[in-house]
């Protein structure tokens, strides 16, 4: 069954991204399940927001959470590099991807459902505490709990296909062997002390050595979303994602 879920995600993505007006392209998604009664859902709540969500709150008897990973074709964030605002490309990526995560999450809920099984996603009006800016339900958190990967110094979750890319992720009753969570670490700063890329690559001070303002990070999406409002909601960065060793791959195979 798992293969089956990874392989309704990936034609997902292949389909959508022939249409007419979709000018983003993402390489193969990386699946990864967590069981829902997971200690470490609990933790979420010390290490991310005191009122982090429980995947029993999105559904009640719920057993798996089916967590994923889109990865951007690299000349995406290639692409993002220059200047100090996101280029026009990373805006519109980020924009088409929130439609599609929205869509394969749909898409998995009413599958399932049709299998007979109970599904459920996030509702977008749980995902933000605006005044501290901290999610209620983290994707990067979930997608480590589910084996996807493991933090870097930027706070991003890099996997095997790197940290460029989208998450998302359902709740089901379907009970699913879980995937273990990655021991070490794939961030070469944590791992040895040799690279501190993103930091360097930060252009408003937000993410330093000593940690991350997440309201000095704001503002530099909030200066992207005004640029790009005409391509929808672009609240983007991704400079301290870009030209790093961990952007496509994890540095460490």
């Amino acid at each position: 069954m798992k293969k089956t879920i990874a392989r309704e995600i990936e034609n997902y993505v292949l389909n959508f991204q022939k249409r007419d007006n979709i000018d983003s392209f993402w390489k193969t998604p990386l699946v990864g399940f967590a069981a829902a009664n997971n200690p470490n859902f609990l933790l979420l709540k010390e290490v991310a927001a005191p009122d982090h969500l429980q995947p029993e709150d999105i559904l009640p008897g719920g057993k798996t959470v089916i967590a994923y990973f889109l990865p951007f074709q690299e000349w995406i964030p290639k692409s993002n590099v220059e200047n100090v605002q996101s280029s026009e490309e990373w805006a519109r990526a980020y924009v088409e991807t929130n439609i599609l995560i929205s869509e394969i999450n749909d898409h998995l809920v009413n599958w399932l459902k049709g299998l007979g099984h109970k599904a459920a996603k996030l509702p977008p009006s749980l995902n933000m505490d605006y005044e501290r800016l901290t999610s209620l339900w983290s994707n990067r958190h979930v997608a480590y709990i589910a084996g996807l990967g493991t933090f870097g110094i930027n706070n991003m979750l890099i996997t095997e296909k790197g940290c460029c890319g989208r998450l998302g992720n359902i709740v089901t009753d379907i009970q699913l062997e879980a995937d273990k969570i990655i021991e070490g670490e794939y961030c070469f700063y944590k791992h040895n002390g040799s690279c501190s890329v993103c930091v360097d690559r930060c252009v408003n001070g937000a993410l330093t050595m000593e940690g991350f303002d997440r309201f000095k990070c704001f503002e530099m999406l909030t200066e992207n979303e005004e640029k790009y409002e005409y391509l929808g909601e672009a609240s983007v960065c991704g400079k301290c994602l870009v030209e790093l060793p961990c952007s496509f791959k994890n540095p460490n195979d």
